[in-house]
């Protein structure tokens, strides 16, 4: 299967992630363009897919020892080392099944493997479950290792997939 180009997601891209983020807010967390700067400078893993000039998905992760106040990213704290979170994906509704968040992730492996990352953790809603989002990691070899209720009575399980030698 080929992986689509990916590349790095920077600030200029700001206005187009925050309303792609938007269109899927239910699902990951609310983002505006300070939020998005806040997350891109936290992040060791910036990438973007473009598709005709599109932004068509993206991906920001934090490294372990990040001084990111997120609950998830704690909870993987207290648990692992030399691990990168995955704290959002985004893929534009239009481009759904074009293997963007397969190329997001490739690349992600890639780059988290090169920065001395062991692991990669990310949570995935249950309840609701976001099935979708269940079945893609599960292709992609992540593992349940616990499940968190939120403060917005969301449960979310979460996952980790080593990254071979």
């Amino acid at each position: 299967m080929n992986h689509l180009p990916i590349r790095e997601l920077t600030i200029e891209d700001s206005a187009a992630a925050v309303e792609l983020n938007e269109t899927v807010v239910a699902l990951t967390s609310p983002m505006d363009a300070e939020r998005f700067a806040a997350l891109h400078a936290l992040s060791s893993l910036t990438l973007a897919a473009e598709i005709d000039g599109q932004l068509a998905g993206f991906l920001l992760a934090m490294p372990a020892g990040a001084a990111y106040d997120n609950g998830n990213f704690q909870w993987f704290s207290e648990r692992h080392e030399q691990f990168v979170y995955i704290d959002r994906v985004v893929v534009s509704k239009e481009f759904r099944g074009h293997g963007v968040g397969r190329s997001l992730y490739a690349k992600a492996f890639d780059e988290a493997k090169r920065q001395g990352a062991l692991h990669i953790c990310a949570e995935i809603d249950l309840q609701p479950a976001n099935h979708a989002s269940l079945r893609f990691h599960e292709v992609a070899k992540f593992i349940p290792i616990g499940t968190r209720l939120l403060d917005n009575e969301k449960t979310v399980s979460m996952q980790i997939r080593s990254l071979p030698d």
